[in-house]
């Protein structure tokens, strides 16, 4: 544990040692899924769809927020509040769908990791999963989470130095077209898929039962109430710097695709690699395929950690993978996913993966999402740190919009 609190009067100082949650929850903000998103929006409509990175990011602040919230109060993370507050067989059911969600989710962001091993050696895709799944089961087995937080750190690092670069070597973008369409929404009927695309595939189930678990990394004291408002204020900093980053990067590969692609339409990160090549040249899509399978590798690892926490929260006890539990849901949910990745790619067009498993993850996030809500407006469970009414009313508005996009999402794909 890490005591957050040292000098008062150092209160920045204080701040950086507390920053890490945020930032493990943050990699799913900027999984594969989301590049291919982004991608498709720069690619297709330029820099008109910035508006939705500012919307998502908003959304996703206050639901992280609010569950991080959770977390603190309790002293226990999503998946153990639910075995403990809900109905024994519905808390099953929200927990098993919860690991199914989070095998979909590694799946999706396994198979990044494979296409960056594709596109930089020309591996097969089902042998860069099997290369991804192995290194990713060996990270989370032999490395403590202090550790694993810092690495995480560096590939968001790694990321967004890469992006930076890409930008930087880019030499007509216009950033007054893309300064306006950050605040002024622009929709039409051929841009409403990708809008519904990207907002949708924001909030996953997985990063909600993840952050309320490793808030638990810090040191909390709910008896003295000014130091616990102290630590909620940082609590709050640390996810808003945190979705702050992920905007930037989502904001970037917008940008990139704009810039150099459009109005070219990109549906897939191989298409959008070989195009960059000739335009900027090869050192910008070793670049760009280096920070994507960053983005695969970080982001397999956070899905990893989410299904071992919600797999331990079944026998109601907290994410350690030196526990049997843990580990046991941490395999299952990287073995699952690998194993499925290499048999579809035998079979099967990788963006179709990348679909169904955008499927599970629909059905799925309603009740995860609504079950938060549920918890962190109880005062059974919170006391007097429950939502109040003004917190409820946006987190059920927010809630309640991602649903329906999702529901919309699914019924499109069919």
């Amino acid at each position: 544990m890490k005591n957050i609190l040292k000098d008062k009067r150092q209160p920045a100082l204080d701040f950086l040692r507390y920053i890490g949650p945020g930032l493990i929850v943050a990699v799913g903000f900027i999984d594969p899924g989301n590049w291919a998103a982004n991608l498709a929006a720069g690619s297709q409509f330029g820099y008109k769809l910035l508006w939705v990175i500012s919307l998502s990011t908003i959304m996703l602040a206050v639901l992280q927020h609010n569950v991080a919230h959770l977390g603190i109060v309790t002293g226990k993370c999503l998946s153990e509040n639910t075995r403990q507050f809900l109905n024994p067989v519905l808390s099953i059911i929200v927990l098993g769908t919860g690991i199914l969600a989070a095998i979909s989710t590694a799946v999706a962001e396994i198979l990044g990791g494979a296409i960056a091993i594709n596109m930089l050696f020309h591996l097969p895709m089902w042998l860069g999963a099997l290369l991804t799944g192995a290194l990713v089961t060996w990270f989370l087995f032999s490395n403590s989470y202090p550790k694993i937080e810092k690495v995480i750190i560096g590939f968001v690092s790694l990321i967004g130095i890469c992006l930076l670069f890409e930008i930087l070597i880019i030499p007509n973008i216009d950033w007054a077209a893309a300064g306006r369409s950050w605040v002024i929404p622009s929709i039409d009927k051929k841009s409403l898929p990708v809008i519904m695309s990207a907002l949708g595939a924001v909030v996953m189930p997985h990063n909600l039962f993840l952050h309320s678990e490793v808030i638990q990394s810090r040191q909390w004291n709910l008896k003295d109430e000014s130091i616990m408002k102290r630590q909620l204020k940082f609590e709050f900093m640390d996810t808003v710097f945190s979705m702050f980053l992920g905007w930037v990067i989502n904001s970037a590969i917008i940008i990139i695709a704009a810039a150099v692609l459009y109005p070219n339409a990109v549906n897939e990160i191989n298409e959008a690699q070989a195009m960059l090549t000739p335009l900027l040249g090869p050192a910008s899509a070793i670049i760009f395929a280096v920070a994507f399978l960053g983005s695969g590798l970080a982001s397999s690892v956070t899905a990893g950690m989410a299904g071992g926490s919600i797999f331990a929260g079944i026998f109601r006890e907290p994410y350690d993978i030196s526990d049997p539990h843990s580990k046991l849901g941490v395999m299952i949910t990287i073995f699952a996913a690998t194993l499925t990745v290499c048999a579809l790619s035998l079979f099967s067009d990788p963006f179709q993966i990348l679909i169904w498993s955008q499927v599970m993850l629909s059905v799925q996030l309603p009740i995860t999402i609504f079950t938060q809500i549920y918890l962190t407006s109880s005062k059974r469970v919170m006391g007097k740190y429950k939502n109040v009414l003004s917190t409820k009313i946006v987190i059920l508005a927010i809630g309640i919009f991602v649903t329906v996009l999702n529901i919309i999402l699914v019924a499109q794909m069919f």
